[in-house]
């Protein structure tokens, strides 16, 4: 099994500081979650996510439960 964090990307509806704030406590203590970030400046919200173990499927159920609409991007090649 490979140690190497996995960047997981989402299309989401947070879109400002305000709703930044209302999402970090529940990606800030989530197991799994190395960094995140959401780009709430450009026009896709995109949520991205530093994975160490975390799968997508379980960060999507986290921003649900905050509130929020979110889908995973399918990854670059």
């Amino acid at each position: 099994m490979e140690n190497n964090n996995q960047n997981l990307q989402f299309k989401t509806n947070i879109n400002c500081s305000g709703c930044v704030s209302k999402i970090k406590p529940h990606l800030d203590n989530a197991d799994g979650v190395c960094y995140w970030d959401v780009d709430i400046a450009g026009t896709e919200k995109i949520l991205i996510v530093s994975s160490k173990g975390i799968t997508s499927e379980e960060i999507v159920e986290l921003v649900k439960k905050a509130g929020f609409k979110i889908e995973p991007l399918k990854p670059q090649n």
